[in-house]
C-alpha cells in the first residue's frame, strides 16, 4: 500500500497517473497548496522541502519526496515501465531529467507569468513564451517517428504528459507540433491517465489537445 500526499498539479498528476498504470492500492491524501498544508510540521516531516507529491512506502517504510525520483522508485521496484536494459533505461531516464530540468520548470514559471499575470510582466513573460515553445519544439523532434519517448511507453511519457496538458496555460498551440499533439492524444486515451488526472479530486475536463 502507498499512501500518496498529493494536489492537482502537473508534479502530483505524474505520480496518480503511474500508480493507476501499475494497479497499485495506494490512499490519496489531498495536500491543500491553496491553504499551505504543504508547510504543516506534520508534512515537513516527510516532505522536508514542503513541495508535493510525496509517498510512503507501507511495506518498507520508505518516504520520498521529488516526483522524477517517485516514478524511478516505483518502476524500478515494481520491475515496469523502465526497461532494465543499460542503454534503454538511461534513454528514459535522460528524458526523465529533461523534464524534471526543463520542461517543468520553464512551464511551471509561465503559468505564473504568460497564465496568471498576462500583460504585466513583458520581459519574462516573452523569455518564457519563447523558452516553452522551444521545448515543444525538442519534444516534437524527438517524437518525429516514434510513438512513444523511448520506444515503448515508459515513465518518460508519465512525467512529461501533464505537463503538456496544460499546454493552454502555457500559451501554446498543440497544431504547431502535430507529433507532441498525436502523442498527448494517444496518451490520453488510456483509462490510467485519465483516471490520474483527476486525483485528488476533478477540478476541470482534460483538454483534449
Amino acid at each position: 500500500m502507498i499512501d500518496l500526499y498529493t494536489w492537482t498539479t502537473p508534479n502530483g498528476r505524474k505520480v496518480s497517473i503511474l500508480l493507476e498504470e501499475l494497479g497499485l492500492e495506494y490512499e490519496v491524501h489531498p495536500v491543500n497548496l491553496r491553504e499551505d498544508e504543504q508547510k504543516t510540521p506534520e508534512f515537513l516531516k516527510i516532505g522536508p522541502n514542503n513541495k508535493i507529491p510525496v509517498i510512503v512506502d507501507r511495506e518498507t517504510g520508505l518516504s520520498l519526496m521529488e516526483s522524477g525520483a517517485i516514478l524511478w522508485y516505483l518502476a524500478d521496484k515494481h520491475g515496469q515501465l523502465l526497461p532494465a536494459d543499460t542503454a534503454a533505461r538511461m534513454d528514459v531516464l535522460q528524458w526523465l531529467m529533461w523534464q524534471m530540468g526543463g520542461l517543468g520548470p520553464m512551464a511551471g514559471q509561465a503559468h505564473h507569468y504568460v497564465h496568471q499575470n498576462p500583460g504585466k510582466y513583458e520581459y519574462p513573460e516573452a523569455k518564457l513564451s519563447k523558452e516553452v515553445n522551444r521545448l515543444y519544439g525538442v519534444l516534437d523532434r524527438r517524437l518525429e517517428g516514434r510513438v512513444y519517448l523511448c520506444g515503448d511507453y515508459t515513465i518518460a511519457d508519465i512525467a512529461c504528459w501533464p505537463w503538456v496538458s496544460r499546454y493552454e496555460w502555457h500559451g501554446v498551440e498543440l497544431a504547431r507540433y502535430p507529433n507532441v499533439r498525436n502523442w498527448y492524444r494517444r496518451l490520453l486515451e488510456r483509462e490510467a491517465v485519465q483516471k490520474g488526472y483527476h486525483i485528488p479530486h476533478f477540478v476541470n475536463a482534460i483538454p483534449p489537445g
